[in-house]
């Protein structure tokens, strides 16, 4: 197996600077900093109960609710996969425990 790197050419909103953007001023590409945590389970209830539980979990973690925008469900019936996917979608800061760091610092230099 090979590995290649990629160069490609973004700004600063991380897509790409020869995307076709919408002509009208009121429109436009969003930063959207989120992504997908995954939950699958052949039933639904199971898969729920896990996701709440890391929410639970990465809430405490992060000393603050985690930035869910939304929960994505989904199926999947190829035999021998779970049936049901669910997402969550979070904030990459979130997930990067960018506030705890934030508060770290602040501690520090407070001295606290």
């Amino acid at each position: 197996m090979s590995e290649e790197t990629i160069q490609l050419d973004l700004n600063e909103s991380g897509v790409a600077v020869d995307l076709p953007l919408p002509p009208n001023n009121r429109d436009g590409v969003q930063g959207v900093p989120y992504r997908p945590v995954e939950f699958r389970d052949d039933d639904l209830p199971t898969a729920l109960e896990r996701a709440a539980a890391w929410l639970r979990q990465t809430q405490d973690w992060l000393g603050e609710p985690v930035d869910v925008i939304a929960v994505h469900l989904d199926y999947d019936d190829t035999k021998g996969n779970p049936y049901y996917d669910l997402k969550l979608l979070c904030n990459d800061e979130d997930l990067a425990g960018v506030p705890r760091v934030i508060r770290d610092n602040e501690r520090a230099a407070t001295g606290q």
